[in-house]
């Protein structure tokens, strides 16, 4: 037998500090080892991480519910501003649109600037723009201010779940850490602070449509105190974090406003279309709407080529930084992240909220248009809402670390588009508890499921210094997903009550009152199997692509830095 030379342990020492050595000069470790110095100069009491952690979820109580407490209420803006029917979606779309493509371009002006200045920013943009939305007298006025409003929320949203920012001209790295994943190492604990943070969307629209029912039927104001609470919700909000939130860490770093200038215009003019084709003067052969939609795909295409390009020049070792070549808004290598997934879960996320918002628009309009019911009726029929959106995120807070990500998206997917089917075969003169009850208690565990462990298995692949930018991005599609829903969606009610209401030899005049009730019970219809079919979409994408993940939660305490290395080393591997 031949015996080899066994290597000296000053060999093996050797090896172990170059190969240490190497390690700590990579851009990975020196991200990692700024998340542990912050993380150690950082520490909180415990009622203090609970305050951020209040704080985080308010923000986005209070962003979800200015567009649900105005959904509830549209009836009665549609009867006292005199709104046309088709342009009521504007005053849901005109939040969402604008929070939706301006929240990434704000999460980098937060990470320059300085979080706690753009939250402080953000928050009291909201109280001012609600409060004039209080105000407005005209459907003109008020879309414009909820667009505005929206602007606050883009504003608010990012700087709430991004906690510092580092630019590096040597290593030419950006560090951004969520404010969650950065406070909690990975835990149970994270796992229950992320679930908290995501109950806050659809706890937030139950939460809106309730109060907002309420106030517009027995407050001396009617909808218009629904703004008026969210201007007051934002104030408090805004003192919490001013109280809770660490000093800002500003830097000097350019712009992308090439960017967002590009995405912003390119998504508002292709939303416009879709939600006004169908009602244009000559429908979809009208000019300006061919010419509009030609313009908004070339502005998006656009986009992701000029992101692409500040990409692969973020990218070279050799660049000279200037304000014309920024860090990308968006980068799109973002999106092939652990094999790809990383795409297949924001494409879920968005068809999942192109379902669920869609689903609480038309089903409240039922409610009051075809049933005639007040808008307290249809708030109590919303409470189970509430109630079983505050459980089903306690459920994932205790279970996501037991059971695999697709469990939690296929089952949650299903069951919102069982939901929406309910609605679309509904019985109109059954009683509520047959289809209206069951629809409303299953409708929020797409949202919950897919909210939650989704935003968990993104910080989990992405390395710490993307993961502010893959959160906002998670954010984005979201909010967007909710405006293309809502346009898609009137798109078929419009076309379907227009249709039926000419076989019965009516001409639908510009306010849609005269509209057969067999029309509208059509277009209900019809628009809830759009819904269906948006998340039924997504249940296939998670059971084809999401079947090996496994599972994304963390079952035990573990170091935060190792965990974090493993992660981000893996997550490098994958994509």
């Amino acid at each position: 037998m031949i015996s080899l030379p066994r290597p000296s342990h000053c060999q093996i020492s050797r090896k172990q500090e170059t190969m240490s050595k190497e390690l700590h000069r990579s851009p990975i470790c020196q991200d990692l080892n700024l998340e542990k110095g912050k993380h150690h100069d950082a520490q909180r009491s415990l009622w203090r991480s609970i305050c951020i952690i209040v704080t985080c979820t308010a923000a986005m109580v209070a962003n979800t519910a200015s567009t649900s407490s105005v959904a509830i209420a549209l009836p009665t803006i549609e009867r006292d501003l005199n709104i046309k029917e088709e342009q009521l979606q504007w005053l849901v779309s005109a939040y969402t649109l604008s929070s939706g493509c301006l929240l990434l371009f704000f999460g980098r002006l937060a990470d320059i600037h300085g979080r706690k200045k753009a939250f402080m920013i953000g928050t009291l943009c909201q109280v001012v723009f609600s409060l004039g939305g209080g105000f407005a007298q005209d459907g003109i006025t008020l879309i414009i201010l909820r667009a505005f409003q929206g602007i606050g929320g883009a504003a608010t949203i990012p700087s709430a779940v991004s906690i510092s920012y580092t630019s590096n001209w040597n290593s030419h790295r950006i560090c951004q850490l969520g404010i969650l994943a950065h406070a909690f190492p990975p835990s149970r604990m994270r796992s229950i602070a992320f679930a908290t943070f995501a109950a806050g969307a659809p706890v937030g629209g139950a939460f809106g449509m309730i109060i907002g029912g309420v106030l517009t039927q027995l407050s001396s104001t009617h909808w218009r105190s629904s703004f008026y609470l969210i201007a007051a919700a934002s104030t408090l909000t805004c003192i919490s974090g001013m109280i809770s939130f660490d000093a800002d860490v500003t830097a000097t770093e350019a712009v992308d406003w090439i960017g967002a200038s590009l995405v912003t215009v390119g998504l508002v003019l292709i939303v416009f279309v879709l939600g006004q084709g169908e009602i244009a003067p000559q429908g979809w052969k009208t000019p300006y709407i061919i010419i509009l939609l030609i313009v908004g795909i070339i502005m998006v295409s656009l986009f992701l080529l000029w992101e692409r390009h500040l990409e692969q020049f973020m990218d070279d070792p050799s660049r000279t930084p200037s304000a014309w070549t920024p860090p990308p808004l968006m980068k799109l290598s973002l999106w092939t992240r652990a094999k790809g997934r990383m795409a297949v879960i924001l494409v879920i996320a968005f068809l999942n909220w192109c379902a669920f918002s869609s689903w609480s628009f038309w089903v409240q309009l039922y409610y009051q248009n075809y049933l005639l019911l007040t808008p307290m009726q249809t708030m109590l029929r919303f409470i189970p809402l509430f109630i079983v959106g505050c459980l089903c995120n306690v459920f994932v807070a205790m279970s996501v670390g037991k059971l695999p990500l697709v469990i939690f998206a296929v089952s949650g997917t299903l069951l919102t588009a069982s939901a929406a089917i309910m609605f679309a075969v509904i019985d109109t003169t059954a009683s509520y508890w047959v289809s209206g009850f069951p629809a409303t208690v299953v409708v929020v565990f797409g949202a919950d499921f897919v909210y939650a462990s989704g935003t968990i298995f993104i910080a989990k692949i992405t390395p710490p210094h993307e993961r502010s930018v893959a959160g906002a991005l998670f954010q984005t599609v979201t909010q967007l997903g909710g405006a293309v829903g809502l346009a898609v969606s009137t798109l078929v009610f419009n076309v379907v009550v227009a249709n039926e209401s000419a076989n019965a030899g009516v001409t639908v005049n510009s306010t849609g009152s005269n509209a057969p009730r067999s029309a509208q019970l059509k277009g209900y219809r019809s628009a809830q199997w759009t819904c269906a079919s948006f998340v039924l979409s997504a249940a296939l994408l998670a059971a084809i692509f999401l079947y090996g993940v496994g599972i994304v939660g963390d079952k035990q305490i573990s170091k935060h830095v190792d965990n974090d290395k493993t992660i981000a080393v893996r997550s490098e591997s994958d994509g």
